[in-house]
């Protein structure tokens, strides 16, 4: 059974997708430990339901970013992870941590990549008058949102909606496509190779495993 380490800031709703998962037997590994930068997320209940460990590497107990990371670091490397997965994890981490856990940490990303990186993905969406937006799982490289494309989810944005209304159509989305992807990675059909996502020992188009049933 592969370890993983869920990294997460807020409600853990896709951190939740992945222990159900596992609970299930359909992930190909563990969730050993859950680790927020807020104290107050409901992620971490979430975990301590779930059996996983806890901890809390809090924003304002560092000087800069450069000690938060390494703090961060040390904790996470505690629990000898195979696969570290972010989950709504609002930090942007520096190169020094994305090269140590290179080709085996997971971000999921409410866009189709690599339209709207960073914030607000819905808001943007739909004020460039897009019909469809989605969420992408990626590897994480040191570029913000710009790691290889593994598998994107795409739904259709209708006249009239909201912010809301479209997050939580994604989100639906964002629940299938991860614990998808953490399974392919556990189960040894995924990898990063020179800056390219491989699945079945076979290169992944730049939009990823869903474009090949376009």
């Amino acid at each position: 059974m592969k370890r993983i380490v869920v990294l997460i800031s807020g409600s853990g709703s896709n951190l939740q997708a992945l222990l159900d998962c596992a609970s299930a037997g359909q992930l190909g590994g563990e969730v050993v430990a859950v680790i927020s930068n807020k104290a107050e997320a409901y992620g971490l209940e979430r975990a301590r339901l779930a059996g996983a460990a806890t901890a809390v590497v809090a924003n304002g107990d560092y000087p800069d970013r450069e000690a938060f990371d390494a703090a961060l670091m040390d904790i996470i490397d505690g629990y000898q992870p195979d696969l570290v997965a972010l989950a709504g994890f609002m930090r942007i981490l520096t190169p020094g941590f994305v090269r140590h856990y290179q080709g085996r940490m997971l971000n999921i990303h409410p866009s189709l990549l690599p339209k709207y990186q960073g914030l607000h993905t819905h808001r943007r969406a739909i004020e460039a008058g897009d019909g469809e937006h989605g969420a992408s799982v990626h590897f994480v490289t040191e570029e913000l949102d710009g790691g290889p494309v593994i598998l994107q989810a795409r739904v259709p944005i209708f006249e009239g909606d909201d912010e809301a209304q479209v997050a939580a159509r994604v989100l639906v989305q964002e629940h299938a496509i991860y614990p998808l992807v953490t399974r392919w990675f556990c189960e040894g059909r995924l990898a990063m190779q020179d800056g390219k996502a491989w699945l079945d020992g076979h290169e992944l188009p730049p939009q990823g495993y869903a474009a090949q049933d376009d």
